[in-house]
């Protein structure tokens, strides 16, 4: 009989899932219980991660600045809450049906502060969301970009994940060797509020690996109108950028030099980029240029608006 692992993989191949890793407890051993998976279901042993592609043209509106809303549902709010929910279902299904047990995890920003007391001592605070960048390093999926932005070798940054803890002991993903940014810095260069800093970075360390970050300032982030959005979950999280100017020069950098897996006939960009200065202040920018940039989120970063 195949083992488990395998079959796991089959399925995610059959539910259209694009990237798939695994991880065990030790890949999480630095990572505090308020943002461990593990403290979710200490009994675990695997921590899975399945991802589904933005594809390419869904940011097609956005970097000829003529469509945003299409984006926002097709590679952000459906592609998290519909198709991707629906593949993390299934798939904790399958697992369960095969007698183990799957939990499966929603993207949470990480950075929002607990909203209870812990119930014993020893426990986290509920509610525990894990940093679903960290996850998919560890899952030997991505590496972490100059950007700040998680890159894998298919797609670069054109995908969104989910998490499923499962009791299963399944062999873990070997990390990727080289990083997929090469750290060009042209996403500093293309940013016009100069968010993202050239000389100032940090080094941010994942399971022994060292990935260089620049310097980025959010607050300028959450006022570019130039593809960024104020994150869907917290206004006070760090914002959307996957369709951001800075971002997009990343993708037409990676397809330049055949760096992604994901080919295609003719360049990303053809024209020269759109922008829009940062002379606005936070304050200034409207309800309707919120909506518009964000699809069914306002500047607020709450629902409905």
């Amino acid at each position: 009989m195949k083992n488990l692992k395998l079959l796991i993989e089959e399925f995610a191949k059959k539910e259209g899932i694009d990237l798939i890793g695994f991880a065990d407890q030790s890949r999480f051993s630095d990572v505090d219980m308020q943002h461990n998976p593990f403290s979710i279901f200490p009994e675990a042993k695997t921590v899975i991660m399945i991802g589904r592609r933005i594809c390419r043209g869904s940011l097609r509106g956005v970097e000829e600045g003529t469509n945003f809303g299409d984006y926002q549902l097709f590679g952000r709010n459906w592609l998290e809450d519909e198709f991707l929910a629906l593949s993390a279902y299934n798939m904790t299904n399958f697992i369960e049906s095969n007698g183990w047990e799957a939990v499966p995890i929603f993207p949470n920003p990480c950075d929002i502060p607990p909203s209870g007391v812990a119930v014993a001592e020893g426990k986290a605070e509920p509610n525990v969301y894990p940093d679903f960048d960290y996850a998919a390093i560890a899952c030997g999926i991505c590496t972490m970009s100059y950007n700040g932005i998680v890159f894998s070798k298919e797609f670069g940054s054109r995908q969104r994940f989910h998490m499923i803890l499962t009791d299963a002991e399944l062999e873990a993903t070997p990390l990727l060797e080289d990083a997929v940014c090469n750290g060009c810095r042209s996403c500093a260069d293309a940013c016009p509020l100069g968010a993202i800093s050239k000389t100032e970075t940090e080094i941010i360390e994942i399971c022994g690996k060292q990935f260089t970050v620049g310097k980025i300032d959010y607050g300028k982030c959450n006022i570019c109108q130039n593809g960024a959005v104020v994150n869907r979950f917290s206004a006070d999280s760090k914002p959307d950028r996957i369709a951001a100017l800075c971002n997009r020069t990343c993708l037409c950098g990676l397809e330049e030099r055949n760096a992604l897996s994901n080919q295609f006939e003719n360049k990303f960009r053809v024209n020269e980029a759109w922008s829009i200065g940062g002379k606005q202040k936070n304050e200034d920018r409207s309800d309707e240029q919120s909506n518009v940039l964000g699809g069914s989120f306002s500047k607020s970063g709450k629902r409905g608006h």
